[in-house]
């Protein structure tokens, strides 16, 4: 059936065009209503400063942040007029700190939402970080598309990251919504250790659930073999050609991540290919 309604947010006009490249053909293949949504900036006087800010800076400020919003527009019309399905251009306001907060209000009424990674050169103070507060905080599944990424349409062959989680489940899930019929599937388990496949009663159910939807499923197991999982994860979607990573995302506190380090934090660094990741 396919996402009926997507959601793109496009921060900087400089990655629009590689998140639309990703976000038109799945709207075209699932007909979905797709949203572009950019946030105008605010600028903050803070009470405890005492600054005369003169009016032109004011003007001069909000003058380019209408220029770009007409410039991320441009490159909307221009990714969509063509086709058939409905799309939408969405302009909102954000006072300071608060640009992911109107992501994550969009989002939720959203089937799919799909991001570029974060760019510290590019994204505005307020965009920093947005990825992983609308994928902790929207309830919804997240694309997260490296920057300047050119690769096939994504869709026809994924690498499902498993673990016996709550997140792992609702990825395998919400994976389905973006599988071409007939597509493949890698269902991947990194352990510190070796298993017999044939052993691991959870992931046979799931790997046959993902079949019955008409799938070719491949079960894998590999030995963690003292690497980071998101790196078993990624080289292991390169070498079967995989077009996305599919994965449950920030299973654990926001203070476990910090001093351990997480795979949801290493893939939205380090991936190089779409990764799909739902909380």
């Amino acid at each position: 059936m396919g996402p009926k309604t997507i959601l793109v947010c496009l921060t900087t006009k400089e990655h629009a065009a590689t998140l639309l490249k990703v976000a038109v053909p799945l709207a075209r293949r699932a007909g979905a209503h797709l949203i572009g949504l950019h946030t105008l900036e605010a600028l903050e006087v803070y009470p405890g400063i005492s600054i005369h800010i003169p009016d032109h800076v004011f003007a001069s400020f909000s003058a380019s942040q209408k220029q770009t919003a007409q410039e991320i527009k441009e490159i909307f019309n221009a990714h969509t007029r063509s086709e058939d399905f409905v799309s939408e251009y969405r302009l909102v306001q954000a006072q300071s700190n608060t640009a992911s907060e109107r992501m994550i209000e969009s989002a939720r009424a959203a089937d799919l939402v799909i991001m570029a990674h974060e760019d510290k050169d590019l994204d505005r103070y307020d965009q920093r970080r947005a990825q992983e507060a609308v994928i902790r905080q929207s309830g919804r599944p997240v694309i997260v598309v490296p920057l300047g990424y050119d690769g096939p349409e994504i869709g026809h062959k994924a690498l499902l990251g498993w673990s016996e989680t709550r997140e792992a489940g609702r990825a395998a899930h919400d994976m389905l919504d973006l599988m071409a019929p007939g597509s493949e599937i890698v269902a991947l388990r990194v352990k510190d250790h070796a298993q017999d496949e044939l052993h691991d009663s959870d992931m046979l159910d799931v790997t046959s659930a993902l079949a019955r939807h008409g799938h070719k499923v491949d079960l894998r197991h590999l030995d963690q073999a003292g690497q980071a999982i998101a790196d078993v994860l990624l080289q292991c979607a390169f070498e079967e050609g995989a077009d996305i990573v599919v994965t449950g995302a920030f299973g654990h506190s926001n203070a476990y991540d910090f001093v351990v380090g997480a795979t949801s934090k290493a893939l939205l660094r380090n991936a190089k290919l779409p990764v799909l990741l739902s909380k």
